[in-house]
């Protein structure tokens, strides 16, 4: 059978079945790759074999996964592909080991720094918040964050749909932060911790991933800052 032949599943396969499937056929594309491929076209690859092994959940496989991603990670930032280098931190991540909360930060920053999809951006800053303790500040100025980056970024209903969602996420972190309940208290919180202001919170998140990447950095921050594109 070559490589293009349809498989035929039926009524009883299950999905691990056809993840199994998929990743096998993800994995012999790869094989087919060599040295003078186009190098994107492998951190694809490499990028999705990684998503159905954290999605498999096998032993060993969140290892793979890293390694898979870590490498097409350094592809798209080599190619300044910065939204595909946050979707590979993304994964990093999820992978649970002892490096991925660096990894989070390093996509942190590139989600905030560059104009990419903006669900994406909220995505990882949620991630943050999910990581850190209710009564810390470092969920309230993700989470504000989030809210701006919305506003910021999207127009029209797609602007409305998100900023939806960032408000529930800083609803969220308002309740567990501090026991907000209502509107005027909210007002008061977002007073209190100065997340009315971009000017204030967004150097707060710069301090949180420094302190989350803990000099773990994987590119020239400085040097990416002097090229940033203005928006």
């Amino acid at each position: 059978m070559s490589d293009n032949t349809p498989v035929e599943f039926t009524a009883g396969t299950d999905s691990r079945q056809l993840l199994k499937h998929e990743l096998a056929q993800r994995q012999a594309q790869l094989m087919r790759l060599t040295p003078a491929s186009d190098p994107l076209e492998r951190a694809g690859v490499q990028y999705e074999i990684a998503e159905i092994m954290l999605e498999l959940e096998e032993p060993g496989m969140r290892e793979a996964a890293w390694g898979m991603t870590r490498e097409a990670f350094e592809i798209y930032r080599d190619h300044e592909m910065w939204e595909d280098a946050v979707r590979c931190c993304d994964v990093l991540f999820r992978c649970d080991l002892p490096a991925s909360i660096p990894a989070l930060g390093n996509g942190l920053w590139l989600a905030v720094a560059y104009p990419i999809d903006p669900q994406l951006s909220v995505a990882m800053l949620n991630h943050l918040i999910d990581s850190t303790p209710a009564t810390a500040d470092g969920a309230a100025v993700a989470a504000a964050v989030a809210h701006y980056i919305a506003d910021l970024r999207l127009q029209g209903e797609k602007r409305d749909s998100l900023m939806f969602l960032t408000a529930a996420m800083l609803g969220k972190v308002a309740e567990r932060h501090s026991n907000v309940s209502s509107q005027e208290a909210m007002n008061v919180w977002l007073n209190r911790l100065g997340l009315l202001d971009p000017a204030v919170f967004l150097p707060r998140l710069g301090q949180v991933i420094d302190a989350i990447v803990e000099n773990q950095w994987w590119y020239d921050r400085d040097e990416l800052r002097s090229r940033l594109p203005v928006h």
